[in-house]
């Protein structure tokens, strides 16, 4: 299943939080991509940040002082699994990604993992069993990480919204 929202409709925090709300749980452990070396790919760890300047009651792993990137992912997810050997864990990944033209600006929900640095041709472990991906750019662009076009305030917004409908999912049911 999969559920796309255009992030600066409004109140697209409340739709992305309506679908989230089934699979975020006390056990969930939100895990965000990405890096600050480059804006079209700090999505994930300016959503790790705004999370925990949230007070998230959730763990959280990858933010901007501390990203979670291909160079250290397989390090970092297994001190995530040692830090919750709880198979019951639910991750939540977190990621920019690649799409169509038409499609950048949209969240995407998926009841699935992500597969980061697969739109760039890398392989590297999947993260999470559910996953929100946010599309910054085109992939017909083969210079994803060094294209001056992506604004750093168009992430921002659009990590904002993720955010604010991963905190509003916690407090949903207890409003």
């Amino acid at each position: 299943m999969k559920d796309t929202i255009q992030y600066n409709i409004p109140n697209a925090y409340i739709r992305i939080s309506n679908y989230l709300k089934k699979y975020i749980d006390e056990n969930t452990i939100i895990v965000c991509i990405g890096t600050d070396k480059f804006i079209g790919d700090c999505l994930g760890p300016l959503v790790g940040t705004y999370l925990k300047e949230q007070k998230c009651p959730l763990p959280i792993y990858g933010t901007i002082e501390s990203p979670i990137h291909a160079l250290n992912i397989h390090k970092e997810l297994k001190k995530i699994d040692n830090l919750h050997p709880n198979s019951n864990s639910n991750i939540l990944g977190v990621d920019a990604s690649l799409g169509h033209g038409e499609s950048i600006g949209t969240i995407c929900i998926r009841n699935e993992p992500i597969y980061p640095g697969r739109g760039v041709g890398k392989v590297l472990p999947k993260v999470g069993r559910t996953s929100i991906v946010g599309i910054i750019d085109d992939s017909e662009d083969s210079t994803f990480f060094s294209n001056k076009s992506i604004r750093l305030h168009f992430v921002m917004e659009m990590a904002k919204v993720i955010a604010s409908s991963i905190m509003y999912s916690i407090t949903i049911d207890k409003r």
